[in-house]
């Protein structure tokens, strides 16, 4: 609306200002009794597109009622349009019938809709702001000449990605489907594995070019009624003209959007977003995008794989040590080189000090400087092998990565231990099970280069702790981003650093769920325990 009231007042855009308030005006007016009229309207507004079908018939058993079936071709499953719509207004429905019916209470339109349509979902219209919005969502629109009503037929159907196994998120042991770019099914994905009536959802229109549907679901009696009322008020806060992706609804509705660290979740793995709910989370379906949003979101849950929850209490949480390890590993590692080999030699044993210095006898750059060069061409290398052909993108990477690294050493530009040092930390930073965060650490790493650069051991220690002050002050909805760590909150380590067993994990997260926070009862049972009869005895 900004962008209209700015425009207006130059003349040299007169001429789309008045195309833009003229197509608002239109969709915002009843609909008319005249259907010329109103399929003038539609024309005018949709620019006659070519891929809007607008279809004259003529009903009745003396073929006198004049109506309009409007839709649009590749939105639209033109099978039931033709077997259960155009059937049942030509062939089927007879004047002297609809006569019967109509009475002065009810009109024509709704004589159609209760007795003649046999489409699941129809729904009456009065305006052109609700035809157009279901026009090019895929319905059908029933027009009929004398009323000022029509109907919303719901018949969408378009070319789709099937619901395939996940790409971004993969696990050894776990359920293989993903969400796809269909809402409704990824809805049904959900419900599928939660079949409880307290599973609510709301749904939404953001955008108002691209009326994107948006919805969000959580667990009615588990989930955070103050979550729920801040995740609706930021949503409808959102004022855009287009929502293509659910990045574009992360953007607006995050804590902090100069952080290097996402504090809203992405999955598209129907099994993370089933369990956030369990535990009192949200989560926000996009139309049009696999990935889903969760919110509150923690650090410690971007170390967390789904598969933990499907092997062993005691190999998943080595599994997640080690993950907390190769994080601490991409972040320090090439900073830690810089500032050893530059500030703190006597740190390191005579005879490593000797081979390094051995190396670094013909290097003309500085560590630092070293640094950057391998750091910056793995960079380039990694975003290469994403956007080369999915063939050959692979193989290009290892091959480039290798050669490249190779002769670096032997031409004297950078020396084989750096080489090594970059290589463990890149292999390192892919150990996350979500991306987001390891694109964190791929920033931060050149910032604590550069401070032990400067300053050695001591710049590490500085910007540790500025680290870890940003990351306490941080909030996701509400809730302390370093929780259950800080605060610490000694029933909620159950599943932090280290997972214990099902049969433990007996509460649900306490700062993300404040009702409901029993997940399963405390009693004896609840340990397995091989049978005592002595019918076993010996066997």
């Amino acid at each position: 609306m900004s962008f209209f009231r700015k425009k207006s007042n130059s003349k040299i855009h007169s001429n789309s200002i008045s195309t833009s308030q003229m197509m608002k005006t239109s969709s915002t007016n009843e609909l008319k009794t005249n259907l010329q009229e109103n399929i003038q309207i539609i024309k005018d507004s949709l620019g006659k597109s070519s891929d809007i079908i607008i279809r004259e018939i003529r009903i009745g058993k003396e073929e006198t009622i004049k109506a309009g079936i409007i839709y649009t071709d590749g939105l639209t499953d033109t099978d039931s349009l033709q077997n259960f719509i155009l059937e049942t207004l030509m062939l089927d429905i007879k004047g002297t019938e609809l006569q019967k019916k109509v009475s002065p209470e009810q009109n024509l339109i709704s004589v159609l809709k209760d007795f003649a349509m046999t489409v699941g979902e129809i729904k009456e219209l009065t305006n052109f702001e609700e035809l157009f919005s279901g026009l090019l969502s895929g319905d059908t629109i029933l027009l009929i000449d004398g009323y000022a009503q029509g109907l919303i037929i719901s018949n969408r159907q378009w070319v789709e990605r099937g619901v395939t196994e996940s790409t971004a998120q993969m696990v050894v042991r776990g359920p293989r489907e993903g969400f796809s770019e269909n809402l409704r099914v990824n809805t049904a994905l959900v419900r599928r594995k939660i079949k409880d009536p307290n599973l609510w959802m709301e749904s939404k229109v953001i955008g108002k070019r691209t009326k994107t549907n948006v919805s969000m679901m959580y667990i009615n009696g588990i989930v955070n009624d103050k979550t729920v009322k801040e995740v609706r008020l930021r949503l409808d806060k959102i004022d855009i003209d287009g929502i293509l992706e659910s990045g574009n609804i992360e953007e607006l509705i995050q804590d902090a959007p100069l952080s290097p660290f996402p504090t809203v979740f992405n999955t598209e793995r129907p099994d993370i977003v089933a369990a956030a709910l369990l535990e009192g989370r949200i989560a926000i379906l996009v139309d049009g995008t696999p990935f889903v949003l969760i919110v509150p979101a923690l650090f410690t849950q971007f170390f967390q794989s789904s598969e933990d929850y499907y092997q062993r209490a005691d190999i998943a949480s080595l599994i997640r040590l080690l993950r907390f390890f190769a994080f601490t590993i991409a972040l320090l590692a090439p900073a830690f080189f810089i500032a050893i080999t530059t500030f703190h030699h006597v740190m390191l044993p005579p005879a490593l000090l000797i081979s390094l210095a051995a190396q670094r006898e013909g290097v003309p750059f500085p560590a630092f400087v070293e640094a950057i060069i391998m750091e910056v061409t793995f960079e380039i290398l990694r975003e290469a092998g994403v956007r080369m052909p999915r063939n050959i993108g692979s193989a290009m990477s290892i091959v480039g990565a290798f050669v490249i690294g190779t002769a670096a050493v032997e031409a004297g530009i950078i020396s084989a231990a750096m080489v090594i040092v970059v290589s463990i930390t890149a292999i390192s930073s892919f150990v996350s099970p979500t991306y987001d965060l390891a694109i964190s650490v791929r920033m931060l790493r050149f910032g604590f280069m550069a401070l032990a650069a400067s300053f050695g051991l001591v710049g590490i220690t500085i910007g540790l702790i500025a680290l870890l002050l940003h990351l306490c002050s941080l909030r996701s909805f509400g809730v302390p981003y370093m929780s259950p760590v800080a605060p610490f909150n000694l029933p909620d380590q159950e599943d932090t650093f280290i997972r214990l067993p099902r049969w433990k994990m007996f509460t649900r997260p306490s700062l993300i769920n404040q009702q409901n926070i029993v997940r399963q009862q405390d009693s004896a049972s609840a340990k397995p325990e091989p049978p005592k009869n002595k019918e076993y005895e010996g066997v």
